[in-house]
């Protein structure tokens, strides 16, 4: 059974920064690739970061780049999401999510969606 499960979420003040992580089990960790989405209060969910099944170039949303950074650790089954620099506009559930593609940005190609994590940015 695939289990994605996101940690690291809560409150902070704009422009403070927090990294997410998504603990995968099930699954071969190293030929998934990983994605993170959000979804705010009325919205709908959007693509925010991708990085492929090996790990290298990564991808983002043009409203996170230069702030966000996704990566990683094969080792520990684990993907995280450094965020710097946020906004009152990042505040939203984040998702992360595996897709068996070597490269995925679309909420169509996951296959497995962790439960999510709150992240609230008070101005």
């Amino acid at each position: 059974q695939v289990q994605l499960v996101e940690s690291g979420g809560g409150l902070v003040q704009a422009g403070d920064s927090l990294t997410l992580s998504c603990a995968a089990s099930g699954l071969t960790f190293s030929t998934y690739s990983m994605g993170w989405f959000r979804q705010a209060p009325g919205k709908e969910r959007e693509f925010v970061a991708t990085i492929p099944k090996s790990g290298g170039a990564s991808d983002y949303a043009n409203s996170v780049k230069g702030r966000f950074t996704i990566f990683k650790d094969n080792a520990k089954n684990t993907v995280y999401l450094s965020m710097n620099n946020l906004k009152p506009e990042d505040s939203a559930i984040y998702y992360c999510a595996a897709s068996l593609l070597t490269y995925a940005s679309s909420q169509a190609l996951y296959a497995y969606w962790g439960q999510g994590t709150p992240v609230t940015v008070s101005s």
